[in-house]
């Protein structure tokens, strides 16, 4: 009796690293009081956008740089549950390696910031 399991098609193997995915998403959204932020943020962004009615190169660069905050924080987030699984308790290098990753997801909020602030500010400014 062999113990090798049954091999999956490509299609299989590829649905369920979806579904994998989307376990993630969940897990980042129902774990993460920044994730939900994020999502606020970029859902307002979204109404601006609308209502200044950005061109469609401005929506490309706005879509942009909401994919990067959330691929950043939602890389940090799978960074400290990796940390916090291989050192449970405090050491030095863990927490340099956590405040790093969250250094990485404010220079990437500051930067949508500035694209924000660049698209908007003229069009903010025209509308008032």
């Amino acid at each position: 009796m062999s113990t090798v399991p049954p091999k999956r098609t490509r299609f299989a193997g590829m649905g369920a690293s979806f579904g994998y995915a989307v376990r993630g998403l969940r897990t980042y959204l129902a774990t993460q009081p920044n994730a939900r932020l994020h999502l606020l943020a970029a859902a307002a962004v979204c109404a601006t956008g609308f209502w200044l009615r950005v061109s469609a190169l401005e929506w490309c660069v706005l879509v942009g740089a909401i994919g990067f905050v959330w691929t950043a924080e939602a890389l940090n987030t799978a960074l400290e549950f990796g940390i916090d699984l291989a050192s449970p308790e405090y050491h030095p290098l863990a927490a340099k390696a956590k405040d790093v990753a969250a250094g990485a997801v404010l220079a990437a909020s500051v930067t949508a910031a500035v694209i924000g602030a660049i698209i908007f500010g003229p069009k903010l400014v025209a509308a008032f």
